[in-house]
């Protein structure tokens, strides 16, 4: 299973390479999400940076959609996917691999917002310790749940909008904790023992270990 989540990974970072739909597509339109919800909110720097955890998030959950609907896109071309299965790649490693995938690319991407949360938002960052570990659990879940219910609407017509149906309630709680530990990292209020921390570690634990044991009833169902 490691062995092929390893060679999945690879595929799919070696297909964004190439083709950079992350840089030239995903990431612009985070950036739009930042700039447009800050003038539909307030424009006045201490406004902006009060709520500046939860634009962060909100881009990164809007983009994390997009993330999601490409790597599993990439199995749908001349019936990759099919593929895969023939040659007998483990499910679970498949799934493991697109997780790790998608992670790569939105913790990049999140380098960059937060680049620019500070630039726009004016923004001072502190609290490394909380900032990093609430990031790192918040994307591995938010990787996990979306490549879960991208495959899970990939047999449907209507995949476009089914995912964002599916994945955005489930992905509210990973909003919800990061917006909230990252309030805490920003204020020194808290350290690593965080208790919303603690709710991105369960989160994506769990959609970690969901992922893995029904993901081949997904991809067969």
């Amino acid at each position: 299973m490691w062995r092929d989540a390893r060679l999945i990974a690879a595929k799919d970072l070696k297909i964004e390479l190439r083709t950079k739909v992350t840089a030239n597509q995903i990431l612009p339109f985070a950036f739009v999400v930042l700039i447009v919800f800050a003038f539909a909110l307030d424009t006045s720097p201490g406004t902006l940076q009060k709520v500046a955890p939860g634009l962060f998030w909100l881009a990164v959950l809007f983009s994390s959609i997009l993330s999601v609907e490409r790597t599993v896109a990439i199995e749908l071309d001349d019936n990759a996917g099919d593929g895969l299965l023939v040659y007998g790649v483990d499910h679970g490693g498949i799934f493991l691999g697109k997780v790790v995938a998608v992670f790569v690319q939105l913790f990049l991407l999140e380098v960059l917002l937060l680049l620019g949360v500070v630039v726009l938002y004016g923004s001072k960052v502190g609290g490394w310790p909380l900032m990093l570990a609430s990031t790192f659990f918040a994307t591995l879940g938010l990787s996990a749940a979306g490549v879960t219910y991208s495959q899970l609407a990939s047999a449907s017509r209507a995949k476009q909008t089914l995912v964002p149906l599916l994945f955005v309630p489930v992905a509210s709680p990973v909003l919800l904790a990061g917006t909230k530990a990252w309030q805490d990292a920003l204020s020194g209020t808290s350290s690593i023992g965080d208790p919303w921390l603690r709710l991105l570690i369960v989160f994506a634990v769990v959609y970690l270990a969901l992922g893995a044991i029904f993901f081949g009833s997904i991809l067969e169902g």
